[in-house]
């Protein structure tokens, strides 16, 4: 079966580079050591797996599609790669020092088998560093406003916070640390609420290419019809309105510590 990113995997790194204040946060969350092992899970084309290597640190890169581990590939570093899921690692027990989980809980088949597999690969001392949205933080989404089947769908497809906490909880992990993050006027990684405060980046077909909710989940006349709107308001003002209207403190995307319960 062909997995949904050896489709958005062509040109993805185009639009989906290693953002320099998210890949801050993750590092230091994670707090790896150069003489451990670590595994980025759904690592995409492996830009951030990357970040970490060239600072020295040793990794596992794991995802379901053939085409982002192909270009994860180029150029060559001293990454392991492989073609994996969450759900159906195939590394020993007890053998990561630490996990990195950027916008990949979406994707998983089953939240309770991912973190059951996490779990067993994972040291009793290491941590998950997980970066995802929950469907209440989508809400607040200006997006919604021009495209509400699309984020409709995609918040389905989001596991809430408290879904989270219950698989963690039965796989014997807990989140140690919840941090939010707000999207800022300069993000090079460019997800979903990327445009926050840049309306008309989701005119280049090539950023609306490298979103799955764009790309998997929406159909053609919402997304015309949403962009036509979208133009407007931002040619006659009234974008300042819609976007000041969602303006919210729930923060836009979210950071998990998670650890083993002791």
């Amino acid at each position: 079966m062909q997995e949904k990113y050896d489709v958005i995997g062509t040109n993805y790194n185009t639009t989906r580079k290693a953002d320099p204040y998210l890949f801050n946060r993750l590092h230091t969350l994670l707090n790896p050591s150069t003489d451990r092992t670590y595994l980025d899970i759904g690592c995409g084309t492996g830009n951030y797996t990357k970040q970490f290597d060239k600072k020295g640190y040793r990794f596992i890169g794991i995802d379901p599609s053939s085409e982002m581990l192909e270009k994860a590939k180029i150029p060559s570093n001293n990454v392991l790669w492989k073609i994996g899921k969450a759900e159906t690692l195939e590394l020993s027990e007890n053998s990561i020092d630490g996990i990195v989980a950027s916008l990949t809980l979406h994707h998983w088949d089953s939240l309770d088998q991912g973190f059951e597999s996490l779990r067993k690969v994972l040291k009793p001392a290491g941590n998950i560093v997980i970066f995802t949205a929950t469907p209440k933080q989508m809400k607040g989404y200006w997006l919604c406003h021009y495209f509400p089947k699309m984020l409709e769908d995609s918040m389905n497809q989001m596991p809430s916070l408290d879904a989270v906490k219950k698989s963690l909880h039965k796989n014997g992990l807990v989140i140690e640390k919840t941090e939010k993050y707000f999207i800022k006027p300069d993000i090079e990684d460019l997800f979903l609420y990327s445009g926050k405060h840049n309306p008309k980046l989701y005119f280049r077909a090539e950023v609306r290419h490298g979103i799955s909710s764009f790309s998997s989940l929406s159909n053609a006349s919402e997304v015309e019809n949403g962009l036509n709107a979208l133009e407007k308001d931002i040619d006659s003002g009234k974008i300042k309105n819609v976007i000041k209207n969602y303006e919210n403190t729930d923060g836009d995307y979210l950071f998990l510590v998670v650890k083993t319960v002791d």
